[in-house]
């Protein structure tokens, strides 16, 4: 159905041309799901790009061949290509909330698509996309429809974008990283969705993503990228079982295992060095700058019957809002110097319960500590509170929790300045400087801003701001979620060197539990804002209390033989 030949894709610049696809070639049948995987800027996403028409400029395809059946896409014209895409080739990207019309109901945003592409009566749109609605799993389309984006949970949203797809039954359909934001449970609900809809009506796919379990859990054949070149393309079990190039081999030994633990984390065999914690002499410089004076790592954290509760909507002008409670009487305890792995669906009240002890949301009832101390609620903690510079956050998209307009000396310096612990300009610039050579970048980094480091970097950074705080806690929510699998090694393993290093506390929020079987020491499941099971993490994976752990741990997608 989808046939591509020798494809080339150039970026012409001031300093020359960048080759972003070098010759590639791959194809895709009706009714088959292929596999694209690489790591970031290997070029899974420009292929994309190229398929549909939306290349940005300066990008163009330099040379090869692109046919949908017996339509060349290379030839059409500009009309010609608006046309095709949506009606004949559709796509579904990463960020449902982003994907959507905030300011649109469901049934339009369906309703629009549909008359889009066909002359229909909007009566006759309607039915198509309530009957779209229905067949894709959201119970009560009639009414569901006549919502908001903001009013669908994640998962939700997702099966819109999908059906919005979906609207002119096309013949191929990308789908770009569609299950990196969810959680195993929604991601395998869309996974399910995906298989079905390519086996009952007969859709190609091409999915592009990173994750490797995603891969052998779904496609029929996979194509390995890197760099813009193809290294390997074949059957999914084939290549995923018996590789036979080595960037393949190495990249399969990335992924982390679910059924056993490892000390660190294998990292891709690649251009760039495994970026784990030096022991040079600025990293030596910041480790005894961080350890100065009273050492204030390792300490416990935890909640004591904590409940959170969040006002929704009125039903009626003089009715109440009504209370949706997001942690009921939550007890949860982080040993001192040691990693805790918070996990659970969405909507389960993890990252409340990170808001909560950062000092975010106001709990209603509950209490909260910090080694022997109590920790004061969110209204009562001002912004100069002990405890705002010992619990520190690393989140979960580097892209956005760095500021775009500071260079990244200014972005580390400022907790410095902030919490008072340097007051010379030229010491904090000094510090900064070390902290990067700790996290693994040079020094020179110092003067760049955040657009000119990659996804891994950036979350290196956010790592390095957050410990230049001195804390006594880290909490990383979904730190790695964005990242590819080489790139994720890299992270957790500098987070595994800091650990050990400095005895820190971590609290660890992931819904990859391969992940989490490799970072922590204890896990806590949660469901519904209440805790489900907690203890040691090896005694969770290996032996689950809850039925809910065990469903969790059998929806995780993990590589053949797994």
């Amino acid at each position: 159905m989808l046939e591509i030949e020798g494809l080339t894709v150039q970026f012409p610049g001031r300093f020359g041309v960048f080759t972003a696809i070098d010759d590639v070639s791959l194809s895709v049948a009706a009714g088959e799901i292929h596999g694209l995987v690489g790591e970031s800027g290997a070029g899974k996403s420009t292929i994309g790009a190229a398929i549909i028409g939306l290349l940005q400029p300066p990008g163009l395809v330099a040379s090869g061949k692109m046919t949908l059946g017996e339509t060349d896409l290379r030839s059409l014209s500009m009309s010609q290509a608006h046309e095709l895409r949506g009606r004949r080739i559709s796509m579904i990207f990463q960020d449902p909330q982003t994907s959507l019309n905030p300011l649109m109901t469901i049934a339009d945003q369906l309703i629009e698509t549909i008359q889009a592409h066909e002359d229909v009566s909007a009566s006759e749109a309607r039915d198509r996309s309530i009957a779209l609605l229905e067949e894709i799993g959201i119970e009560n389309a009639a009414t569901r429809i006549k919502a908001y984006p903001h009013q669908f949970s994640g998962g939700m949203r997702q099966r819109v974008v999908i059906a919005l797809a979906l609207c002119t039954n096309p013949e191929l359909i990308i789908a770009d990283e569609p299950t990196t934001a969810l959680d195993v449970a929604v991601q395998s609900q869309v996974l399910d969705l995906i298989r079905r809809l390519a086996k009952t009506r007969g859709i190609g796919f091409l999915l592009i993503t990173h994750d490797i379990g995603v891969i052998a859990q779904i496609t029929d054949n996979v194509t390995v990228l890197r760099g813009g070149q193809l290294m390997e393309t074949g059957p999914t079990q084939k290549v995923l079982r018996t590789p036979d190039h080595d960037y393949t081999k190495s990249l399969m030994a990335a992924v982390p295992p679910l059924d056993r633990k490892l000390d660190r984390f294998l990292v891709p065999d690649s251009d760039a060095p495994d970026l784990a914690a030096p022991a040079g002499r600025s990293a030596a410089d910041a480790e005894q700058w961080l350890t100065a004076g009273t050492q204030i790592f390792g300490e416990g954290l935890g909640m004591t019957d904590v409940t959170v509760k969040f006002s929704g909507n009125r039903t009626s002008l003089f009715s109440k809002p009504a209370a949706f409670t997001a942690l009921d009487a939550v007890s949860l305890s982080v040993r001192p110097g040691s990693v805790m792995g918070l996990v659970g669906e969405s909507g389960s009240g993890k990252s409340t319960i990170a808001k909560v002890l950062t000092g975010l949301v106001q709990p209603s009832a509950g209490q909260l500590y910090l080694g022997d101390n109590d920790l004061p609620p969110a209204r009562a903690r001002s912004r100069k509170d002990p405890s705002r510079r010992q619990i520190q956050m690393v989140f979960q998209d580097p892209y956005s929790s760095l500021n775009g307009r500071h260079r990244i000396g200014d972005i580390l310096a400022e907790p410095l300045w902030h919490y008072g612990l340097e007051a010379d300009a030229d010491k904090r610039r000094d510090i900064a400087a070390a902290i990067l050579d700790l996290v693994g970048l040079s020094a020179d980094a110092i003067d760049r801003f955040p657009h000119q480091f990659s996804g891994g970097q950036r979350q290196r950074i956010a790592v390095a701001r957050s410990l230049l705080a001195r804390p006594s806690v880290l909490i990383c929510d979904e730190p790695t979620s964005a990242l590819d699998v080489s790139i994720q090694a890299q992270v957790l393993n500098l987070l595994k060197d800091l650990q050990a290093r400095f005895g820190l506390t971590i609290l660890f929020i992931s819904h990859n539990l391969a992940v989490v079987r490799q970072m922590s020491d204890d896990v806590t499941v949660l469901k519904g804002g209440t805790i489900v099971e907690t203890g040691p993490s090896e005694d969770f994976f290996t032996n689950p209390n809850a039925a809910y752990s065990r469903e969790l741990l059998s929806l995780t997608p993990g590589m053949p033989g797994q």
